[in-house]
């Protein structure tokens, strides 16, 4: 699986470390340092930490499959799909 980070985006909240911090870390108070080749067993965690990005600068490549959407992992309150019933 291949994590991007958007470090331009990233604003150092951290909620990734938090969710998985055998693949992201803090390195001072604002710098981010990641593992861009996460290992596979990393994969729930990994859909927390994309999901929780308040700024949305991560992206993972092998996550689709878990929310039909490409590099995006579940989102917490999304609207579910409704087909009108």
């Amino acid at each position: 699986m291949r994590l991007v980070v958007d470090l331009n985006k990233c604003q150092g909240y951290a909620q990734c470390a938090f969710l998985a911090p055998d693949v992201f870390a803090m390195h001072g108070e604002e710098s981010l340092i990641y593992n861009p080749h996460a290992p596979e067993e990393q994969r729930e965690r990994l859909a927390r930490a994309v999901a929780a990005c308040p700024v949305q600068a991560i992206t993972a490549d092998g996550l689709e499959d878990l929310t039909g959407e490409p590099g995006a992992g579940p989102r917490r309150g999304a609207p579910e799909a409704s087909d009108g019933r």
